[in-house]
This record gives C-alpha cells, sequence and structure tokens, in this order.
C-alpha cells in the first residue's frame, strides 16, 4: 500500500474511532500532500506524488513540530507544546524507522563508495545519494556535517 493510501486509510479509521486530535493531524498530512499536488500541476509536471516526496513531506511537518514544541516549552506553554508532541507521534506512524548511529555512518560510508566522493566538492553528490536511499530514516540536518567531516579526513 503506498503512502497516500495509509494516511487515507487511517483518516478513515480516525473518522470511526471518533479520534479528534488524530483526525485533525491526518487532515493536515493529506493537505500537505494536496498542496505539494497543486505546486507540481502550476509547474505542469504529472500531478501524482510519490512516496517518497510524502516521505519528505512528513520529514518536514515532524521537523516543524519538533521546533515549535521547543519555542512553546520555552515559553512556558505546555499546553501547546504537548500538542505538536501528540502531532509528531501520529505524523511519525507513517515513516520508517529512523536508523542507528551506527547505521547512518554505514549508509554514509555506502553512499561514498557509491558516489565515489574524493573530495567535499562532492558533498552533494553523497548527499543526494543518502536521500534518494533514505528519506524519512535520518536527519539531514545532522547527517550533513558528517559528510562533511569524512570528505575532509578521506
Amino acid at each position: 500500500m503506498d503512502m497516500r493510501a495509509r494516511v487515507n486509510a487511517a483518516l478513515k479509521q480516525a473518522m470511526k474511532d471518533k479520534a479528534a486530535d488524530r483526525l485533525a493531524t491526518l487532515r493536515l498530512i493529506n493537505a500537505a500532500i494536496k498542496d505539494r499536488e497543486i505546486a507540481q500541476r502550476g509547474d505542469g509536471e504529472e500531478a501524482a506524488v510519490g512516496d517518497a516526496e510524502v516521505l519528505a513531506i512528513l520529514g518536514k511537518m515532524v521537523k516543524q513540530r519538533h521546533e515549535s514544541a521547543r519555542v512553546y516549552e520555552e515559553g512556558g506553554r505546555l499546553d501547546l507544546a504537548e500538542r505538536e508532541t501528540a502531532e509528531i507521534s501520529v505524523i511519525e506512524e507513517f515513516l520508517p524507522k529512523q536508523l542507528a548511529e551506527e547505521e547512518v555512518d554505514a549508509a554514509i560510508s555506502d553512499a561514498v563508495a557509491a558516489t565515489g566522493a574524493c573530495s567535499i566538492r562532492d558533498m552533494g553528490k553523497v548527499m543526494g545519494e543518502l536521500k534518494a536511499r533514505h528519506t524519512g530514516q535520518m536527519d539531514f540536518g545532522k547527517v550533513g556535517p558528517l559528510v562533511k567531516k569524512r570528505l575532509c579526513a578521506g
């Protein structure tokens, strides 16, 4: 079952279960996917959003909510921070399991080997390879410095 179908099935189930908070989050996911489709139509591309793009959308949503929760906690609004955290848990149900630190290191090594990268100039190739293989499985904001360190040292 593709990602879009999984989200729609979960949406229908949340309606049946009358789970209001979960339903609201699933509707946000659906709206983000539809926004991407509309944007693609405007660019003249095909309208269907693939699983890789859905994973990227979900990853971005999780990142936004982590940031919002942090800001709310700093501002003393724990109720809003808890709501953001609850949304994160719903969104993460659709993301693949995050890779462990050792697995990330191995993925970086594989990507460096696959692209034949030998200098910092090849960082874009390595990051592209990692995104193609591991979208949603790692935080690319944290992986970037690791790749840079590996290419500078190697």
